[in-house]
């Protein structure tokens, strides 16, 4: 129930669907038991004529109002027997149907105003995660699968609505009903109601018995749901090695062996939950028979109970049956829902570890230099940055190279401040970037990466990611710095063109040229460029470099570099090795040096 009241939380802005609803529940319980109460008097006065009041009651005050009421409805219903016993009946029955009819009405009232707070929870709930999962750093997702996330979002939150937010059905409906009931019942008989509450104990017990493992074996079948879809969404992205190197049945064979383990999980979650509707239904109907045989000695025997009133108790017992019975499923649905809950709010109480500080400084313009002094840093154990410091003033263009794992990736991801350094810092303008907003610092740089990240939208919608307001002519124009337009052009819907998942309707190439210009319509004074052209053909590479150096004209650039040969105008060519730099200097400077970077050139050279 913890987590139960962490996600009802989520209700306050819908509350007054709740109050509303909690009206409608109880009129709709006071109507399902004076539906019952009214057959006692049609009962009687229509197959009992002792039973008829020919003179009317007289009001003594509140302590006599039960019998008032009660014999007054017996006076109105004497006086239209007597004058006329088929009109009577269709008076009766017009009650009767007048009385079932308010209770469904009721009813539908209550569940049409849940229907807004039970929507409006869900839509917050996955708005709250979608937030977090934004707001979080990258380190977060490097630790967890994509599947167990996308799981998060979809099947556990599903999973609260149909377990925890069911409940909201029967919360107040269901006990009231059951009070309501009781205490009809009690007026009654007050013996026949403690007879039958002597066997209502046990019955809930046998069937708590039933959904003790029912939690545990829910975490059980939510965490293995998170893992095949980790499987599907690792073989969607991975179809061109799955199939080049003909491992389908390896994969094949991994994601049967995850849908087995989840199906007997299922089975024995969904057999023990099943059980729980026959084993109350069971138990409701035993205690129907031992109260016909209580109540009928009572009738028959004693003559202390009258059979319409016995008749109209059994109603009443009875219908306390179908609020229990699902008020027993409701508690399994809880157990259900909190192991979903407890995955959910995991995510969305999870604090980010890269924050902006109170106060944060709004950066809008960047005058001077970006400095990395003394930097150390570490993805998890590994030192990757070893006391590494670099300056780079404005308007330069500084190339990092060296081999894979030196730590040139890590400086682009620092200055971006997707991670924060363990050790030393990084300013811009002297101010500590953990002093500057997230947002404002990110304003400053554009992105360029080794993978074209696009999405699955139009050619203007990659595009002015960072500007949506963007008009055409701004649009074209960077996509002619980025050498894109000629073949954007040619699209068969121009800007509108949707490029397919990832962009995947796109040479490589092409792709890359999209990505840059992006980063030109943004329009930063700083460009970080991540391996732009590592992965392209040589062609495509020449378009990409031409791109490349229309955007870096006038704006201070920091290019990571696997190709050598598209840094050889750098201002400054900074050679790393084990995250320390080893030389730096300009290109013919270093290869005179006939040292590191020297080498790394001669090696290119017979690529």
């Amino acid at each position: 129930m913890e987590y139960f009241k962490k996600v009802i939380k989520f209700a306050i802005p819908y509350k007054r669907f709740g109050f509303l609803s909690v009206i409608c529940n109880i009129f709709y319980a006071l109507f399902s038991t004076l539906s019952f109460l009214a057959l006692i008097p049609v009962i009687e006065i229509l197959f009992d004529k002792t039973q008829r009041i020919t003179e009317a009651p007289v009001w003594n005050g509140w302590m006599d109002a039960k019998d008032y009421i009660s014999n007054y409805f017996y006076y109105n219903v004497s006086e239209r027997v007597a004058q006329d016993e088929i009109g009577a009946l269709i008076y009766i029955c017009i009650i009767v149907i007048v009385l079932f009819f308010f209770k469904n009405l009721f009813g539908y009232l209550a569940n049409f105003f849940l229907t807004f707070l039970r929507n409006g929870i869900m839509k917050d709930l996955r708005d709250a995660i979608y937030d977090k999962l934004l707001e979080l750093p990258i380190s977060y997702f490097s630790e967890k699968r994509k599947g167990d996330t996308i799981s998060r979002i979809t099947a556990d939150v599903n999973e609260v609505e149909r377990s925890f937010l069911s409940v909201l059905e029967l919360i107040v409906r269901e006990p009231l009903t059951i009070l309501f009931t009781i205490i009809a019942m009690i007026v009654l008989s007050v013996k026949l109601t403690l007879f039958v509450f002597v066997f209502l104990p046990i019955a809930g017990f046998l069937i708590s018995r039933i959904g003790k493992t029912l939690k545990r074996k829910s975490k059980l079948a939510q965490e293995e749901n998170g893992h095949f879809l980790s499987i599907v969404e690792e073989t969607l992205s991975n179809l061109k090695i799955i199939k080049g190197f003909n491992a389908e049945n390896r994969l094949r064979d991994k994601f049967q062996n995850s849908t087995s383990r989840l199906r007997k999980i299922l089975n024995s979650l969904i057999n023990r939950q099943k059980l729980a509707s026959p084993t109350s239904e069971f138990l409701g109907v035993f205690v129907i028979v031992v109260i016909l045989w209580f109540g009928g000695q009572m009738v028959l025997v004693e003559g202390t109970l009258s059979a319409a009133t016995f008749i109209a108790f059994l109603g009443l017992s009875y219908q306390i049956l179908t609020p229990a019975k699902q008020i027993s499923k409701a508690s399994y649905s809880l157990k259900k829902g909190d192991a979903a809950a407890a995955r959910i709010l995991e995510v969305i109480e999870t604090e980010s570890t890269i924050q902006d500080i109170p106060n944060a400084t709004e950066k809008t313009s960047f005058n001077t230099n970006i400095e990395v002094k003394n930097v150390t840093f570490s993805y998890e154990k590994d030192i990757v940055l070893n006391n590494f410091s670099l300056n780079v003033p404005k308007g330069q263009t500084i190339a990092l190279v060296g081999q894979s794992g030196s730590g040139k990736s890590t400086i682009a991801n620092l200055v971006t401040r997707f991670y924060d350094v363990n050790k030393g810092g990084i300013s811009i303008d002297g101010i500590d970037i953990r002093k500057i907003t997230k947002k404002s610092l990110r304003n400053l740089m554009g992105l360029v990466t080794q993978d074209a990240i696009l999405f699955n939208d139009t050619v203007r919608n990659n595009i002015n990611l960072s500007n949506e307001n963007a008009s055409d002519e701004a649009i074209i124009e960077a996509l002619k710095i980025a050498n894109a337009w000629e073949f954007v052009k040619d699209l068969p819907e121009g800007l509108d063109t949707n490029i397919g998942d990832s962009g995947n309707k796109l040479s490589g190439g092409q792709k890359q040229r999209l990505s840059i210009a992006r980063a030109v319509l943004k329009n930063p004074p700083i460009m970080i460029l991540d391996e732009a052209t590592s992965a392209l053909d040589t062609e495509s590479e020449r378009l990409v470099q031409k791109a490349l150096e229309n955007m870096m004209k006038n704006r201070t650039s920091i290019v990571i570099a696997h190709r050598l040969s598209t840094i050889q105008n750098a201002d400054l060519i900074v050679v790393m090795q084990k995250g320390e730099i080893v030389e730096q200097g300009k290109h013919q400077e270093l290869l005179d040096k006939k040292t590191v970077y020297h080498k790394l050139v001669e090696m290119q050279s017979f690529e």
